[in-house]
């Protein structure tokens, strides 16, 4: 369809007829050049058929998931190929048929946002997400969108909204359901935006993964979007790849990198198998996440590039490494009785739990308890004697003891279960699980000094 492009409409006729704030319109036209409307002598905004058909086109395209930049992009793209963008507008224009009213119906936004910086969109998505507000949320990040480059939408109101609602469920502010549903939102519209991410352009083939039983993967999609709106051609595998998997994937792939991100030192772990496994491959592989930035010693024990604390600057390191090719140090050789006592610690971790459980069922101590408290302390211990010292367990352990905070578990009920882990653990354990004791020891006795 052919439409006019005679200036025939004024501003107000326009917000009557389109879901667009004056604001959004006038940053388009300012920053993107779309739509095009012609002024009359006294500087008044004079819209076209073609002109409304722009703004609707953009609109669906945003609902599609692209940001307002990609958006453009497209349509000029499509111009200069010699096609019609408004070929086959599935969207009716219904004011072709009305004439132009001198006194149009008073104009309801859609988007009820108090301002218009990111952190007021941030506000209102967080605030949405906590009641949710399905629709509210989306609205707030379609507007945002519409007014900011989509990678500073997704750290600025994604990321830090998700961590901040996060915090709150983290302090027991929030509950586990607020917090999946605003994950869902923003996974939801992350997926979209990969998807409609354009084809790659440049060499080099990446995989983007979480390594086993991590399963936080805003990072990893995040930059998945980054690295192909940069041109890189990108293998997004998700959350919890074990390493078997991603060595079938590698095999047909044939990766030039490998990038992996883990928030939690049971995930290091995991990573650090994956780690072991590339360098042997002599395959890169760039990695950083939560754990990493909280505990720097640990960037040393994985044989790979640490990709830094932002993850704004992480394109740039993964360009700068498929562009020099930077060696990797050998991975540091774990102690012989860090292996031992871990190996000893799996075999007889149900021994020391069963003798726990002897314990504390006496003291009344709650069932549901001592499953998380076992659950994490034994993880934990077994990542830290993979990646090869204990010390790694004390920035853990704070985070881990505000964890079981939040499933209700007192302070003086953690004190009571950890005393009773290190007597079981040091009579069944003895002189084979020393590294384990003598931390358990430092924990339970010394808890005003670091237990390294």
């Amino acid at each position: 369809m052919n439409y006019s492009k005679t200036p025939t409409y004024n501003l107000k006729v326009i917000l009557q007829e389109v879901d667009i704030k004056p604001d959004t319109l006038r940053a388009w036209e300012r920053r993107y050049g779309l739509p095009k409307p012609k002024r009359t002598q006294g500087k008044h905004r004079l819209y076209s058929e073609h002109d409304i058909a722009t703004i609707k086109w953009l609109l669906q395209r945003q609902q599609e998931g692209m940001s307002i930049s990609r958006a453009v992009r497209l349509w000029h793209n499509l111009e200069e190929t010699g096609q019609n963008p408004l070929e086959g507008m599935p969207i009716p224009l219904n004011i072709l048929s009305t004439p132009p009213s001198s006194a149009p119906a008073p104009h309801t936004h859609t988007f009820p946002i108090a301002g218009s910086t990111v952190a007021d969109f941030r506000q209102a998505w967080i605030n949405a997400c906590l009641k949710y507000d399905e629709q509210a949320a989306e609205n707030a990040l379609t507007q945002a969108f519409a007014l900011y480059p989509a990678d500073m939408v997704c750290l600025e109101l994604l990321q830090k909204g998700l961590a901040h609602i996060g915090e709150l469920w983290y302090r027991n502010e929030a509950t586990v359901q607020q917090e999946h549903f605003a994950s869902a939102l923003a996974m939801r519209r992350l997926n979209t935006l990969v998807t409609a991410a354009p084809l790659p352009n440049r060499p080099g083939k990446i995989i983007v993964a979480c390594p086993a039983d991590e399963h936080h993967i805003f990072a990893p999609l995040f930059l998945t979007l980054m690295l192909r709106h940069h041109g890189w051609e990108t293998i997004y595998l998700g959350a919890n790849v074990p390493r078997d998997y991603l060595e079938n994937t590698i095999a047909t792939a044939k990766p030039d990198l490998i990038v992996m991100t883990a928030q939690q030192l049971h995930t290091a772990a995991s990573l650090y198998h994956v780690a072991e496994f590339l360098h042997q491959e002599r395959i890169p592989l760039a990695f950083g996440g939560r754990i990493f930035s909280q505990t720097p010693a640990l960037r040393s024990r994985i044989p790979g590039h640490f990709l830094g604390e932002k993850l704004d600057t992480a394109v740039h390191a993964i360009a700068h490494i498929l562009s020099n090719r930077p060696q990797i140090a050998d991975p540091k050789t774990i102690a012989p009785e860090y292996q031992a006592a871990r190996e000893h610690f799996r075999k007889r971790q149900a021994q020391i739990e069963a003798a726990v459980w002897q314990v504390l069922q006496q003291e009344d101590f709650p069932y549901e308890h001592l499953t998380n408290a076992n659950l994490h302390l034994a993880r934990d211990i077994t990542a830290a004697l993979t990646l090869g010292s204990v010390s790694f367990l004390g920035s853990e352990m704070a985070w881990t003891e505000t964890l079981l905070l939040n499933y209700e578990m007192p302070p003086d009920l953690l004190r009571l279960y950890l005393t009773v882990y290190r007597n079981a653990a040091r009579q069944i354990l003895q002189s084979e699980g020393a590294p384990i004791v003598e931390w358990l020891d430092c924990i339970t006795d010394q808890n005003d000094i670091p237990c390294d």
